[in-house]
């Protein structure tokens, strides 16, 4: 089993920035994609980004530019570096693990979900 931690939530200002982190514990997730979800008030579940073990990356249209994914392999750790906020980028943040890098693509299948941390950028 792996259980995720995420942390770096909070209100920013939009145009501001945020980092979050996500710590992965119980067994080592180096070789596993890992990556972002997020949830906005009465919206559906969203993909945001994903990176895999060697550090390939991809981010949904609606964050490329502004956010940047990486991972520290030795930390079992991933971020996410929020720039330029925007009030729509309110959401409760989900990190997720998932051997198959494509599941972060389609959307389901992901093997394990943190709890997630809220993000609130105010206009």
């Amino acid at each position: 089993q792996v259980q995720l931690v995420e942390s770096g939530g909070g209100l920013v200002q939009t145009g501001g920035s945020l980092r979050l982190s996500c710590a992965a514990s119980g067994r080592t997730v180096r070789d596993y994609a890992m990556g972002w979800f997020r949830r906005a008030p009465g919206k559906e579940r969203e993909f945001v980004g994903v990176i895999n073990w060697a550090g390939r990356t991809t981010c949904s249209d609606s964050v490329n530019g502004r956010f940047t994914i990486s991972r520290d392999n030795a930390l079992n750790t991933v971020y996410l570096q929020m720039n330029s906020l925007k009030p729509e980028d309110t959401a409760v943040y989900y990190c997720a693990v998932d051997a198959l890098y494509t599941d972060f693509l389609r959307g389901y299948g992901i093997d394990y979900w943190g709890k997630g941390t809220l993000v609130t950028v105010s206009s």
